[in-house]
């Protein structure tokens, strides 16, 4: 991740938030979320793309990539939720373009439907939004989560790179898959690892969910239809609940689109941006 390093800090009430700025002020701020077990990493070409014509913030939530990890973290999607509304205050965001992948959808989700955070428009990108959601071995893990924390550190780092590679789509590239474990294979990051996973509860999309009929932003739902993490069919059902929404599909990508799809999700982001800007 040498190529990737985000330069400013934000004192977020769930610890030390790392974030940056990308591009010149033009149109309208775009702000990108990242998934989980991922970071801002995942956006780095399509950040770097939309940032010729605009602002991009990007950040990595608490508990994930650069951001603070420690014990006793809050790393819930209500926390992120609530940290990402403090985010917009500090950058005096008014109304941005905001983007969200897995998790990260449904923090957005979230600080717009309970927090009242206001968006011009909002992507979605393979989001965790509808139940049921988790795999057998995420909610394994996040059962015994105290018990994979005594695992030896090799013995994790396998674990965590035979997980990621079950996204679905054409497989990840060996630098790009180094890359991604990387931030869980330190003191602070093996913990961290299995504390964001036991600390993920599906009541937190279950509270928000029956309200998918409220949205009336423009709205734009992006998925891979080989994503074996979240099948495609959660993407025609959260089609169907949210009002006007647009829908996009990638032949072939899994649920990371950024990786297994770029050209084509930057491209149909940058037409819907720029269609809201």
């Amino acid at each position: 991740m040498s190529d990737w390093q985000l330069t400013r800090t934000f004192p977020s009430s769930a610890g030390e938030v790392r974030w940056d700025r990308l591009g010149a002020a033009g149109g309208r701020p775009v702000v990108l979320l990242h998934g989980t077990p991922w970071s801002s990493y995942t956006w780095r070409a399509v950040a770097r793309a939309l940032a010729r014509g605009r602002e991009v913030y990007v950040w990595d939530m608490p508990g994930y990539g650069q951001s603070e990890k420690r014990a006793g973290q809050d790393v819930s999607l209500d926390a992120q939720g609530r940290i990402f509304v403090q985010l917009l205050d500090h950058w005096r965001l008014d109304e941005p373009l905001v983007v969200g992948h897995d998790f990260g959808g449904a923090v957005a989700l979230r600080a717009h439907l309970l927090h009242g955070a206001a968006y011009r428009a909002l992507a979605l990108v393979d989001p965790v939004a509808l139940a049921p959601w988790g795999s057998p071995f995420f909610r394994l893990v996040r059962d015994h989560a105290p018990v994979f924390e005594q695992l030896p550190a090799a013995l994790h780092t396998a674990l965590v790179r035979e997980y990621i590679t079950t996204t679905g789509g054409p497989g990840l590239h060996p630098a790009v898959l180094d890359a991604l474990v990387a931030p869980w294979t330190d003191d602070a990051g093996r913990p961290a690892f299995y504390r964001q996973i036991a600390q993920a509860d599906q009541r937190y999309t279950d509270e928000i969910q029956p309200r998918y009929g409220e949205i009336a932003l423009p709205t734009l739902i992006c998925w891979g239809t080989d994503d074996t993490w979240i099948p495609v069919a959660k993407a025609r059902e959260l089609h169907a609940l949210v009002p006007h929404a647009a829908l996009e599909l990638f032949e072939g990508a899994g649920h990371l689109a950024q990786e297994d799809a770029p050209a084509e999700l930057t491209a149909v982001l940058q037409t819907f941006l720029t269609e809201q800007s």
